[in-house]
């Protein structure tokens, strides 16, 4: 169960790794002038959905959570 719970956080801290990389590439677009559908806004908007889909499916299921 160790070796679970290891990779569960694992998992958990890439993809909050991976929504922050995102929001931050959004954030930058945004800010150097970059429309809605700019590169930088499209492909950070899926990094950031992506991560937290990630998070979301690596909570832990059931009645014991370790």
């Amino acid at each position: 169960m160790k070796g679970q719970s290891a990779y569960l956080t694992t998992q958990r801290l890439l993809g909050g790794l991976l929504c922050v990389v995102g929001l931050g590439m959004v954030v930058t677009t945004l800010v150097r002038g970059g429309g809605p559908f700019a590169l930088g806004v499209v492909v950070g908007l899926s990094f950031a959905l992506l991560g937290a889909g990630r998070v979301w499916l690596a909570r832990p299921v059931g009645a014991d959570p370790e």
